[in-house]
């Protein structure tokens, strides 16, 4: 069966910032999902809020090990990238709320 874009997006809204307690789809971290539906392979391209986070290795794991409880899954890649930055505004309106920050 393949996988499907909503059950990556929903599984990668169970990895929460520590720190923030937000999970990283609302805090707009999640860049691009692919799926290779053939062998259900998964390609995801996800930010952080700034690149010095002391948490990447924290955030590479639980992407990974989160996306690899899909059934089915084949490889699972997670590429880091920090091009566009990340800005405030790329958040859900829940989640702005919820921190307080107002456009």
């Amino acid at each position: 069966m393949a996988i499907t874009k909503d059950q990556v997006m929903e599984k990668l809204r169970t990895v929460n910032d520590p720190e923030l307690r937000i999970d990283m789809v609302s805090l707009g971290l999640v860049y691009q999902v692919k799926i290779d539906e053939a062998i259900n392979d998964i390609f995801v391209q996800v930010t952080l809020t700034t690149p010095g986070c002391p948490l990447i290795d924290y955030f590479m794991h639980d992407i990974h090990a989160t996306l690899k409880t899909l059934a089915d899954v084949g490889n699972v890649k997670v590429q880091l990238v920090f091009d566009p930055p990340w800005k405030p505004s790329m958040m859900s309106e829940e989640a702005k709320a919820e921190l307080g920050i107002e456009e």
